[in-house]
């Protein structure tokens, strides 16, 4: 069967952040064991160097990720943001204040759908995190994978379960995917990463911090 080029890339993205994150999760498990042998103890900055989840390629990816899918909800559904809130907050006020109550509620089922995947993710990273067979996270993906799978199928009658769905989605992207190289930051907005980046770059200028050119580096990378 052969799918539109939305669902195709979708599928694709989640099927390559499940494999890393996969393999970054059985490689920090190996070494850990192997350290466990020669009596050695793993420290946290050993674990965020070589931990998969916060690598920059995998950050990237669920940027792009992040944006495609505002793109997608905005531009194909029903002109509705599945990421920026904020910009759901604006468009759902001014429809209010020019009198268009149910234009203006529709903005409102996304941001409630956000809070409610960011709540199912928390859920999930806090009964699961010391889980030995799955990685959390990978739960996580999961969930998305039959999400976006979903969708892909959605007809437009029904673009704003579609949009919610997607919302959900990325929400519980942003609850679970918060660091790259163990920095903060957040993988489906920009405002939050332009801010973090342009003050490492003035800490750069000032002091000659090559840390902080790093981080800046980081930031503006993933944006």
């Amino acid at each position: 069967m052969k799918y539109p080029p939305f669902f195709s890339i979708i599928i694709n993205r989640v099927d390559c952040c499940k494999y890393v994150i996969a393999v970054g999760h059985t490689r920090v498990w190996q070494i850990t064991a192997n350290m466990r042998k020669r009596g050695e103890k793993m420290t946290e900055k050993e674990k965020i160097r070589i931990q998969t989840s916060e690598t920059f390629l995998l950050s990237a990816i669920l940027a792009l990720s992040g944006g495609f899918q505002d793109a997608y909800t905005y531009n194909v559904r029903n002109e509705v943001f599945s990421n920026a809130q904020t910009g759901n907050v604006v468009l759902m006020s001014q429809h209010l204040m020019m009198g268009e109550w149910m234009k203006g509620l529709s903005y409102l089922f996304p941001i409630l759908s956000f809070a409610l995947g960011v709540l199912v993710a928390e859920r999930i990273g806090h009964r699961y995190k010391k889980a030995k067979r799955i990685h959390w996270r990978q739960i996580v993906v999961a969930i998305e994978i039959i999400i976006l799978f979903v969708v892909g199928f959605i007809p437009h009658r029904y673009d704003m379960i579609a949009t919610m769905l997607v919302s959900f989605s990325c929400s519980m992207q942003v609850q679970s995917f918060r660091k790259v190289n163990g920095y903060g930051y957040a993988s489906t907005m920009c405002i939050g990463n332009l801010r973090s980046g342009t003050e490492s770059l003035s800490i750069y200028l000032r002091d000659r911090n090559i840390g902080a050119l790093k981080k800046t580096a980081h930031y503006y990378g993933i944006i």
